[in-house]
């Protein structure tokens, strides 16, 4: 290996029964020497729930204009061999995951990390299903611990971006380096091309500047399809003899990566029962509080104020034009969720945009910063909410969090009912429990029938794309 691209040495024993380690391990090999058995049971889980929160979130998105946009850019403009999903168009390697990641992000509902500020699932999974079909990989057990061993990185990746540069960058930056090293696994590359593919990666992943997005949201969103598509293109590259400058941030802060093999970041994620930006979740979580608890209609509100941190309150179209102005909102999904009683994908598309009642409550909130919930993040998003009804009333919710955190993360129903709400309008229920049933016996009957499943084209009744 280059001496210039090696990363941090550590203490590593690899054994045939998998991973052996007395100290921080080498990321390096960590990539490559993790094994389905070295994965506790409780991860094992976690893994394939996080397989089906997304694969629902990315039938769901697939019904957006911005997807509508992205596979017929996919379909154009990057030939190859391989499907895009849900459409059964010819594409590319990278022309999947760039579709595929984008399309999950088209509907905000996936997981992701708090000290990341940010997510990895939503890019990891689409680069390593497209390096997987690539490769011929077959092996269930094999895909899916290249996906926990992606979260890991990924998970780690993203506060050392953000501790060794003074911007906020989207998550797509951090997702093309976990994704270079889910190609470099499945392609078995070796060490230094290994370290040549996250360096590429690390180099041309997307540091786009997530609050640019935030103040105008468009279908920009968090670069994730952008990451990955450069992910798999940067192991794909250093196959071929391509070269990088060494990736700074698969060592440093070393901190960071010092209980890599013995803590289990995958398990630290959070989860959305929403399909909006985190930052909005905590705001619905206590404007439902205060409208159950004290049995409120819509009409007995006046106004609405949310206390909440400073990122949050520049989550700030009142009257969103477009899906993804609905999902970057704090106010609009508020007001939804107090109109509705919750949220779902078509309450912030389409016609939903132009709902009376709910376009009365969104102008009548107002945002303001507090220090105590600035203080809190990126750890934490916390949020009150006050109502003043018509007659005068004023309630208080309290200091509120969002749900599913990695503290209190949704349970296996949850993650599969959230599956399904998603995915049954879509695709039919016969075909969702399909899915569903194809990646949980992934290790037994390996990748191809879940493969199957994800690129058959839905039904051109069902393809339309929303007009939002």
């Amino acid at each position: 290996m280059s001496p210039a691209i090696l990363p941090h040495v550590a203490n590593l024993q690899v054994t045939r029964h998998g991973l052996r380690h007395t100290g921080p391990m080498d990321t390096l090999d960590y990539i490559h020497a993790l094994r389905w058995d070295d994965l506790p049971a409780p991860i094992r889980q976690r893994t394939e729930m996080c397989l089906l929160d997304l694969t629902g979130i990315a039938i769901g998105g697939h019904t957006t204009r911005l997807s509508h946009a992205i596979r017929g850019h996919a379909a154009s403009q990057f030939g190859g061999r391989q499907a895009l999903l849900f459409d059964g168009r010819a594409t590319s390697a990278a022309g999947l995951a760039l579709a595929a990641g984008m399309s999950i992000d088209a509907l905000d509902g996936h997981d992701g990390y708090n000290p990341a500020t940010g997510h990895v699932g939503c890019g990891l999974f689409p680069a390593a299903l497209a390096m997987a079909l690539e490769t011929g990989t077959t092996e269930g057990s094999e895909f899916l611990t290249t996906i926990a061993m992606g979260y890991e990185l990924g998970s780690r990746l993203g506060p050392a971006l953000h501790a060794t540069t003074p911007d906020y960058h989207t998550s797509g930056a951090w997702i093309a380096v976990a994704a270079a090293a889910a190609g470099a696994r499945l392609l078995r590359l070796n060490p230094d091309q290994t370290a040549h593919a996250l360096g590429i990666a690390e180099y041309h992943g997307p540091r786009s500047q997530m609050m640019r997005c935030i103040d105008h949201p468009t279908m920009l969103k968090d670069g994730s399809g952008w990451g990955a598509m450069a992910g798999v293109s940067a192991a794909l590259l250093a196959r071929d003899g391509f070269t990088g400058a060494p990736a700074l941030t698969i060592s440093d802060p070393p901190e960071l990566w010092a209980d890599l093999g013995q803590r289990w970041l995958i398990a630290e994620q959070y989860f959305k029962p929403y399909p909006v930006c985190r930052w909005a979740q905590a705001p619905v979580v206590a404007a439902l509080a205060l409208r159950d608890s004290h049995n409120l209609a819509p009409g007995d509100i006046a106004a609405i104020e949310v206390h909440t941190f400073h990122q949050a309150t520049r989550l700030a179209a009142s009257e969103p034009q477009s899906t993804e102005e609905a999902q970057y909102s704090t106010s609009f999904p508020v007001a939804v969720a107090l109109v509705r009683g919750g949220i779902s994908a078509a309450d912030i598309a389409d016609d939903a945009l132009q709902d009376p009642e709910t376009l009365r409550l969104s102008r009548a909130t107002t945002m303001h910063e507090d220090d105590e919930a600035n203080a809190n993040f990126p750890a934490g998003r916390l949020a009150r909410v006050n109502l003043t009804l018509r007659d005068g009333t004023s309630l208080q919710s309290g200091w509120v969090t969002p749900q599913w955190d990695a503290q209190a993360p949704p349970t296996e129903a949850e993650f599969r009912d959230k599956f399904h709400a998603l995915a049954d309008p879509v695709i039919g229920k016969l075909r969702a429990d399909a899915i569903e049933t194809a990646l949980h016996e992934l290790p037994r009957r390996g990748l191809t029938p879940l493969a199957k499943l994800l690129v058959q084209p839905i039904s051109p009744a069902t393809t339309a794309a929303r007009s939002a």
